[in-house]
């Protein structure tokens, strides 16, 4: 049986993981997403890691939490083994002055949430053809 390849979904939308997971049922079926929905409970997902790390992380900025997706960015880019983790910010919008600070601060991508079913499939396609066909992504332990 082939590895699943683990991607990290800091989101608090409860149903954008069952979104993803059926889309890359379609056309990505190695993914699999693992949906955190805090910036508190990201942190304790990354201190409780026996194994590799996630091969990608999808991060959304608007966390409705005290903390936002760039908090986690940052925190996850002072780690030696986490600045390797490519990071690709989520937003509702394409705001430039938005997307200029997620680039400041080490994401790898800025892309804005699609608005449907259709669109999340092809998103997934398009994360499996460049994160994990065109692109080599190192694992990371990232263990302190």
């Amino acid at each position: 049986m082939p590895v699943k390849l683990p991607i990290l979904l800091v989101d608090d939308d409860p149903q954008l993981v069952e979104i993803l997971n059926r889309a890359a049922s379609h056309v990505f079926p190695l993914a699999h997403f693992i949906q955190i929905s805090s910036f508190s409970e990201a942190i304790t997902y990354l201190e409780a890691l026996k194994e590799h790390g996630p091969r990608l992380v999808l991060l959304d900025i608007d966390l409705k939490d005290k903390h936002s997706g760039f908090d986690f960015l940052t925190l996850l880019r002072e780690h030696p083994q986490g600045k390797m983790v490519p990071v690709v910010l989520l937003s509702v919008n394409s705001d430039e002055q938005v997307a200029e600070e997620a680039y400041t601060l080490g994401a790898n991508a800025f892309t804005q949430k699609p608005d449907t079913y259709a669109d999340w499939k092809k998103y997934v396609k398009l994360l499996k053809l460049y994160w994990f066909e065109t692109v080599t992504i190192p694992k990371v332990w990232l263990k302190p």
